[in-house]
């Protein structure tokens, strides 16, 4: 990720990756191995497969990578004709194994598992679901061993009537859930996959000559060899069991897709809504040409989503592209934190610069965004010491003034630099020489959608699905809740009667800065 330059600095986490497939004589838990593979940009922090016989769901899932999760015995216990899988990055819920998905859920003789990209804002709401479903009696299963996700409450509630089928629950569930959610769930026969009506998080469906499968990002169907069908529509659940695949419309889609899966989220070889995600970075560095030209020598993108923009503003502005990072790509995730010498040595574990290539040049450095300015600092410091004549700071999204709450997880408000600042503020703030963001416009005209059709609200803080009013939202809402003693989790006070509840850290994360 390009904002991983500064080992500990936090940039736009990515949401998560969902995959899931029904193929009766495939080796489903290697598809969905290598379908998470595909996905792994979205999340880092868990991965997890789940798979059904027809008797029987196992589950396997831990903290990290997928290729540190799953190795070839974990995969050939993991049995079936029916998988879905999940690589997380926590949006609702902290980071912790007991918030790794695929969730469980049961009821009577059927389990249920579910994974979850997107991020739900009626969570307390469905909390006081769940405590009135099971009316004081203790409540088992996820919720019971700390899960404080959103999707625990989701599953809890899908497997939580034994007399109706999962496809009857979830038309009458899905309808009464707000904010972002692209789903995809199963029984031990029937795979499920359901999106929200605001189309929020992509998830596209393909074909498999035995079977059929859904994914994240269309990139990860044509990994493991399926057909693209379609998107799955905002508003649809959709059923695939042995009698084939039938569509429920549970909601009037009001398309509201995350503008920001196009800048920076989503693989470069996505298509999301007829759009390639590259033509539409390509796009974007044009439009940032002729909205802010320069004279330079060289035009270098930040590696990886930087690039195809820089791309685009080389072949607008006529001046020459060129590599001026060199990006370790085997570092991965680093756990280690460095010495203080190293941090005042400016360690340098994702991105080097190429110093023959541009010293004494007038460069144009592309990047996706900015978030705190902390990386952007770091990077002009590091082509200053190569030699770089000037440095003039191009980005192909509009600065991010306003906190996510449909599954990306970016800085408040108080730590995000165009907050309190204005651009040539941020320009002294970072060391460059001139600093150009694109216009709204001319990155919603790069999509190729309509404006209305797209959410924008980091930028603007125009939310198109309405916030609860009381501020229960944000990423440790549940966590934070003093939970009733009945959920077999309590918090709300300890052995000797003293509470210990605390406060709503994101309740008024949208009245100061």
């Amino acid at each position: 990720m390009n904002h991983d330059l500064i080992p500990g600095e936090k940039g736009p986490q990515d949401a998560c990756g969902v995959f899931g497939v029904w193929a009766p004589g495939e080796d489903v838990a290697k598809l969905t191995y290598f379908g998470l593979y595909a996905l792994q940009h979205r999340g880092q922090e868990s991965a997890g497969i789940a798979t059904g016989d027809g008797e029987k769901i196992l589950v396997y899932k831990d903290m990290g990578l997928v290729s540190q999760v799953f190795d070839e015995t974990a995969l050939s216990s993991l049995r079936g004709h029916i998988a879905i899988g999940h690589t997380r990055y926590s949006t609702t819920g902290g980071s912790t194994w007991e918030n790794a998905q695929p969730t469980l859920g049961g009821a009577g003789g059927r389990t249920l598992a579910l994974a979850h990209n997107g991020n739900l804002i009626n969570t307390v709401e469905l909390k006081a679901l769940v405590d009135e479903h099971f009316g004081g009696a203790r409540i088992t299963g996820e919720l019971a061993r700390g899960n404080t996700s959103d999707t625990a409450l989701v599953t809890t509630l899908l497997a939580a009537d034994e007399d109706r089928t999962p496809e009857q629950v979830a038309l009458e569930l899905l309808p009464k859930l707000k904010g972002a959610f692209s789903f995809v769930f199963m029984d031990e026969t029937t795979l499920y996959a359901a999106r929200d009506p605001w189309g929020v998080r992509p998830l596209a469906l393909g074909r498999l000559e035995r079977g059929w499968v859904v994914a994240s990002e269309t990139a990860a169907l044509q990994t493991i060899g399926a057909a693209v069908i379609r998107e799955v529509e905002p508003g649809e659940l959709i059923v695939i069991d042995e009698d084939g695949l039938r569509s429920h419309k549970f909601a009037a889609p009001q398309p509201k897709g995350c503008v920001f899966e196009y800048v920076y989220l989503a693989r470069p070889d996505a298509v999301i809504r007829g759009r390639v995600v590259h033509e539409a970075r390509v796009e974007m560095g044009r439009v940032l040409a002729r909205e802010h030209p320069v004279d330079a020598d060289l035009v270098i993108g930040v590696p990886e989503s930087g690039v195809p923009a820089a791309v685009g503003y080389s072949q607008e502005s006529g001046i020459p592209f060129g590599q001026g990072f060199v990006k370790n790509a085997y570092v991965g995730r680093t756990f280690i934190q460095p010495s203080q010498t190293l941090r005042q040595l400016g360690i340098r574990l994702k991105l080097n610069p190429l110093e023959h290539t541009i010293r004494g040049k007038r460069l144009v450095v592309v990047d996706d965004s900015i978030v705190r300015g902390n990386t952007q600092r770091a990077q002009i410091r590091m082509l200053r010491e190569s030699g770089a004549a000037e440095i003039h700071v191009r980005i192909s999204s509009p600065p991010v003034q306003w906190p996510c709450f449909y599954g990306i997880d970016f800085a408040t408000r108080a730590e995000l630099i165009a907050t309190g600042l204005g651009v040539e503020e941020i320009r002294a703030s970072i060391g460059a020489d001139s600093l150009g963001y694109i216009s709204e416009e001319g990155m919603v005209g790069a999509t190729n959608q309509p404006a209305d059709e797209l959410c924008s609200a980091c930028f603007t803080g125009r939310y198109p699905i309405e916030l609860p009013e009381d501020g229960l939202i944000g990423k440790h809402v549940l966590e934070t809740l003093p939970l009733t003693v009945r959920t077999g989790h309590d918090r709300s006070v300890d052995v000797e009667g003293v509470s210990l509840g605390v406060g709503l850290g994101g309740a008024n994360a949208l009245q100061h800065p």
